[in-house]
């Protein structure tokens, strides 16, 4: 079958459907994509959701007992809670690149299996060294989950396309956080069946889930648009063919030359800076939101169940704005405008001493970290040309700003409670910094489009040389960022 002829477009009109309707009319363009989202996000979406949740419930599990029943002293736990951040980090780029060399239905159960059964035998830990090293392997298992299927996603999808598919994705996190705390405090009530302590409990049943439901990825997960087998020839076609001109049909083969590309583009840096003033807050949130609740004077298990309504506001602005900045083709404003709301958010946390409106406090927080990553991991994606070169700098950008995870580990001191100034105090400055970083961005990217343009108008370069460009990546004249 012959590719179906393209519109003749103008390099900066980056996204727009370009397949002829009379050369595939019997096709409907959005019912492929409600296909592909059907198919592909509600999976996903779900493994996130286990992931986050296997990552996270180390909180959880302090509030129901874990550092006295293990005898954790001084920063022990917070030990535990950041180490697993090295290794998450480390493996990340080898993780994206080995998907990219093996098929994604393969590596990605792979890996869950290998942190499912992690989170399960964290259950028989019975010292602070035995729960050190379960976080360790924990890192090391669960470090191509979220990039993974990060790049998974840009594989399917068209750049315009992916702010909201990575923010539905995302809000899996949100949705882990609440239903963790629902959670626990169920599972909770089973200390001392079996012998076991409550918080082991925790740790047994969500390891046991995730095993299962990766023994399910082998058989239902789609690797690419080529394959897959839920679409006609005539589809498979169309998808590939509208995501080549969306890419202007740079390199898709494995090349190490992608590689350095990602690693030596300062670009790739400037994202991970606005990234990582994210994230810690993020994870600072998820790993210490029981604890800070508790400690604006909530009972243990009442703070289990207050640690919900953040999470579910949270992940209802996290789709709004994933739609709206599809919408609207714009990551950084939605980027600023989101980490100024997280800031007012740690403000109220940092000046007051009610519990009503340290509460509100989480709230705000929750309302602006959230909707800020997957617009983030969109901007990145977008603006890395060639498939493997996105996959590193995803990796990149994800795996350092990961490390960022060892300072949210350690910034909610035990001797600073109930007001915690030094943590809400270092989330505010690492937000300031993401706003700076979009501002940046904002910036860069459009004097980059002009210049290309101005290139392409001088040098007399069209859409029908792009060929010529194929291994130039996001260098290539005809490509243009998103904004």
């Amino acid at each position: 079958m012959s590719a179906p002829s393209l519109h003749e477009k103008k390099p900066d009109e980056v996204g727009e459907s370009t397949i002829k309707e009379l050369d595939y009319s019997h096709i409907s363009e959005s019912r492929i994509l409600r296909k592909l989202d059907w198919h592909l996000l509600p999976f996903v979406s779900l493994l996130y959701l286990l992931s986050f949740l296997d990552r996270s419930n180390i909180g959880n599990a302090n509030v129901a007992g874990l550092s006295v029943d293990l005898n954790l002293q001084g920063l022990q736990y917070n030990i535990c809670a950041a180490v697993f951040f090295i290794t998450y980090a480390a493996f990340e780029i080898p993780s994206n690149m080995a998907m990219k060399r093996f098929r994604p239905s393969v590596w990605i159960p792979s890996i869950m299996v290998g942190w499912g059964v992690t989170m399960t035998l964290m259950s028989l830990v019975k010292n602070y060294e035995g729960l050190l090293a379960a976080r360790v392997f924990l890192g090391v298992t669960e470090a191509g989950l979220f990039p993974g299927v990060n790049f998974y996603i840009s594989l399917w999808y068209l750049r315009k396309e992916q702010a909201k598919r990575i923010a539905l994705f995302f809000s899996a996190a949100t949705v882990a956080g609440a239903f963790g705390g629902i959670l626990a405090f169920g599972i909770e009530k089973m200390d001392g069946l079996a012998h076991l302590h409550g918080w082991a409990w925790i740790f047994l049943l969500e390891g046991i889930v995730t095993v299962l439901v990766a023994i399910i990825a082998y058989f239902v997960m789609e690797d690419y648009p080529e394959t897959a087998t839920f679409l006609t020839e005539d589809e498979r076609h169309f998808v590939v063919e509208r995501l080549k001109n969306d890419t202007q049909a740079l390199a898709t083969h494995f090349d190490m030359k992608f590689f350095w590309q990602a690693i030596s583009d300062p670009k790739s840096y400037l994202m991970v800076l606005i990234y990582l003033g994210q994230l810690v807050p993020l994870y600072a949130f998820s790993l210490f939101l029981p604890t800070i609740i508790k400690n604006l004077g909530f009972a243990a298990a009442r703070a289990q169940l207050l640690s919900v309504p953040p999470y579910v506001v949270g992940c209802f602005f996290t789709v709004l704005i994933g739609i709206l900045s599809d919408k609207y083709r714009r990551r950084g404003l939605f980027i600023f405008i989101f980490s100024a709301i997280a800031i007012v958010g740690y403000g109220v946390l940092y000046g007051t001493s009610s519990p009503g409106a340290g509460y509100a406090g989480t709230v705000i927080a929750a309302i602006g970290i959230f909707p800020t990553i997957p617009c983030t991991v969109a901007w990145a994606s977008n603006n890395a040309g060639g498939t493997l070169k996105r996959g590193v700098t995803l990796a990149i950008i994800i795996g350092i700003g990961n490390l960022g995870g060892i300072c949210s580990s350690f910034v909610y001191r035990k001797q600073d409670a109930p007001r915690y100034h030094l943590g809400h105090g270092v989330m505010i400055g690492l937000l300031c910094l993401s706003c700076v970083g979009s501002l940046v961005g904002m910036i860069v990217y459009p004097r980059l489009n002009k210049q290309k343009e101005e290139l392409c108008a001088r040098e007399g370069i069209t859409e029908a040389m792009r060929d010529r460009y194929r291994d130039d990546g996001d260098n290539s004249p005809l490509f243009r960022y998103s904004l």
